[in-house]
């Protein structure tokens, strides 16, 4: 006995470790599963799901940006004329000569300094206080969010980054006549470091907001930053880029004593020719996502971040001075990130300044990483946006993004401009690369288009980044619905903003209006002026707008301001009475949502009812006429209507209904089901056509209460005197 209870005794110790070995184990099955996640998450691309941008030559957008960097065009114009500049003494051919510049012509950003303060809420006082690089920003991370069809309303509370690149803050303004003005004001509108978080203040975004000032890679780091931000999920989303205009002509005047500015402006990337670089202006913001959340989201996906990298020149030859063993290092590194070998990328976006001593050194890299193990009949193909749009500083490297987006694309490899030859300070045949001198198709050379972006800081900060075409999406067997009436909803902050973007639909050309209507809906912040444009084809829909933009009438054009913020949506539901032959007999050609939900009513009515409701809605007008079978269809359309509404993102507040428009309302609002709905206005149909109908009847008058209360007074009296009656008002 004393044996067994040393045995029981022991039992207990014994089951306790083999408990915690158990937990032990699970414990460490759930790292192995987190720590594999995160190796995942580490390593998985990076989408581009959204751009904006503003450069020089009247460009607005990346479908402008494309045009103007496919052509070939010249943006450059001489200084401007409405920054206080004195531009009449800024030029003297003299390098050497103080306080002037040899060089006539930048790349400027037109009316840069306009800024429609009040539609994001910031007062002229603070707004005069900013700098036209904060402003500026402001306006291009809007429009990314909207481009990527989502209203910036819509993320306020959410965890979306922003990072952004900002160099020049030398902005100064004229503040007299302001006595009163604080100087927070001041110091927050000029400070770099506000940049950022004044979007995200703006906009209600909550996650990091970095500012980065790295020179002339001060965007492509900024991008590199968000994108390990997501792969950590430190946030879920990203704004990402640049912003550059020069309030002042300082850098032309101090870059001319160095003589680094090239004698007509322009930068020769690259080229024999080359005599320095070109400053030019821009602003350009990309949204970003990892790439399985933009899959899930069913967000667009313009290109993916295979890899990128991030390194320092440390000491060397200068503290501004390019270090091509540094741009080796960040190269390797970069294709180590992106689990990539050299050839496996066509094209590299350079840096390409257009100075005598930076070109060769970063040629020289290139020729030293991309340029060894190659395909002969396959080099590296090089080129720089700057010979097109200059050198943008804070905004270069998110230009050189923008440029290979559209690349891959387009399937077209730009040509770069202004070279007479490629540079002979370089021995070309030490690797296999060819300087892009024409444009040309970009074929899949057994793999997908993959191209790659340098941006070399002043600061020694380097960068590199590895893009890729977006992966093939799955063919989609849905056929588009019929074309019919749709709704253009249009608004702005003022109408001179709401006629321009009514002229910028306009020349979207012969697209599905369907699909234009659903994104203007759901897509786009909904502001205080608004119109719509009603078209049933694509002429119908250009004349309204092109109307709009005019300021003139249309036929199916309605304009006019908001009565503030938007009331709450509440959804009625009536009784019959208001039906007729054939009614949603066309929505049921041309709505697969409201076909869809019809298809459900029918399959919950047919337990019981001796009818097709499919049949009574295309047209058989002696159904109509039994009640039993009325009420439950108007019940069925009402249904379905609603679900055409939820789909085009109107939900409601609240749902109120009368007889079978109650059921509706009950089945809409989720207190019914499907089902349970069906029966009740089947069944209540049914007593009601087999006990009550033609025993009494329903009158709709155009009285007041009190005179209807007055033509009804003698029958009133009479009703009282029965012992059991009364008459109340409805």
């Amino acid at each position: 006995m004393a044996n067994q209870s040393w045995r029981k005794n022991m039992s207990a110790p014994n089951e306790q470790i083999v408990d915690a070995l158990r937990a032990s184990l699970k414990e460490n099955v759930r790292l192995q599963q987190e720590n594999a996640a995160l190796a995942a998450a580490a390593a998985e691309p990076v989408a581009i799901v959204s751009m904006a941008c503003r450069y020089a030559g009247g460009i607005r957008g990346p479908e402008d940006f494309w045009r103007v960097v496919s052509e070939g065009a010249d943006v450059y114009t001489g200084f401007p004329e409405d920054r206080g500049w004195d531009v009449e003494g800024l030029y003297h051919p003299d390098p050497d000569n103080p306080g002037t510049t040899y060089v006539r012509e930048g790349a400027f950003l037109k009316d840069a300094a306009q800024f429609d303060a009040g539609f994001f809420g910031i007062s002229p006082r603070e707004a005069l206080a900013m700098d036209p690089q904060q402003r500026q920003l402001l306006e291009v991370s809007w429009e990314t969010l909207e481009r990527a069809g989502i209203d910036p309303h819509s993320v306020r509370g959410s965890d979306i980054g922003v990072y952004a690149g900002i160099v020049h803050q030398d902005y100064a303004p004229d503040l007299s006549g302001f006595e009163g003005f604080m100087s927070l004001e001041r110091a927050l509108g000029t400070a770099g470091g506000v940049a950022s978080g004044r979007v995200a203040y703006t906009l209600g975004l909550e996650g990091p907001a970095v500012t980065v000032d790295t020179m002339c890679s001060s965007s492509l780091v900024a991008i590199h930053l968000a994108a390990q931000a997501l792969r950590r999920g430190e946030c879920s989303m990203a704004l990402a880029g640049g912003s550059t205009v020069m309030a002042t002509p300082g850098g032309f005047v101090g870059f001319a004593r160095q003589r680094a500015l090239a004698f007509d402006g322009r930068c020769k990337s690259y080229a024999a020719a080359a005599d320095g670089s070109g400053w030019a202006e821009g602003v350009g913001v990309l949204l970003l996502e990892r790439l399985s959340v933009a899959r899930e989201r069913g967000h667009q996906v313009l290109a993916v971040i295979r890899g990128s990298a991030v390194n320092q020149d440390g000491a060397s030859n200068g503290l501004t001075a390019p270090n091509g063993p540094a741009q080796q290092r960040v190269i390797r590194k970069a294709l180590a990130s992106a689990g990539l070998t050299s050839s496996d990328v066509d094209t590299v976006e350079g840096h390409g300044t257009g100075t005598v001593l930076g070109d060769p050194i970063e040629v020289q890299a290139l020729l030293a990483t991309y340029g060894q193990g190659r395909d002969p009949q396959q080099p590296l193909l090089l080129g720089s946006v700057k010979s097109i749009v200059g050198h943008t500083q804070a905004a270069s490297g998110v230009a050189g993004v923008i440029k290979m987006v559209q690349s891959l694309r387009h399937g077209q490899l730009p040509a770069t401009m202004h070279v007479d030859a490629p540079t002979p300070q370089v021995d070309w045949s030490d690797g296999s690369i060819e300087l892009l001198t024409e444009g040309r198709e970009w074929p899949r050379n057994g793999h997908p288009r993959r191209g790659a972006i340098s941006a070399f800081g002043a600061s020694g900060t380097n960068a590199h980044m590895i893009l890729e075409e977006a992966p093939e999406e799955e063919p989609v067997a849905e056929e588009p619905a019929p074309a019919g009436v749709v709704p253009l909803v249009v608004s702005a902050g003022t109408a001179a903003s709401l006629a321009a973007q009514a002229g910028r639909l306009a020349e979207v050309g012969d697209v599905f209006l369907a699909d234009i209507a659903g994104t203007l809906v759901t897509g786009r912040a909904v502001l205080g002026e608004r119109a719509v444009v009603v078209a049933g084809s694509t002429e119908e829909a250009v004349t309204g707008l092109q109307a709009l933009a005019r300021g003139e009438s249309a036929p199916g054009l309605l304009a006019g301001r908001g009565s503030g913020a938007p009331g709450k949506v509440v959804w009625v539901f009536p009784g019959q009475g208001t039906q007729w032959a054939g009614m949603g007999r066309e929505l049921l050609e041309a709505s697969p949502v409201f076909a869809a939900r019809i298809a459900e009513c029918e399959t919950a009515l047919a337990r019981w009812v001796d009818w097709s409701l499919t049949d009574v809605l295309r047209g058989d007008a002696d159904l109509l006429d039994r009640v039993d079978v009325v009420q439950p269809a108007s019940f069925a359309v009402m249904v379905g209507l609603a679900a055409v509404w939820a789909s085009l993102g109107v939900e409601p507040e609240a749902v109120v209904g009368h007889s079978q428009g109650e059921i509706a309302a009950a089945c809409v609002s989720g207190a019914l089901s499907l089902d349970d709905a069906a029966k009740v206005v089947a069944l209540r149909s049914q007593a009601i056509a087999a006990s009550l109908a033609g025993r009494g009847g329903m009158a709709s008058v155009a009285l007041s209460e009190e005179d209807a209360t007055a033509r009804l007074a003698a029958w009133a009296a009479a009703w009282r005197s029965r012992p059991s009656t009364g008459l109340r008002p409805w």
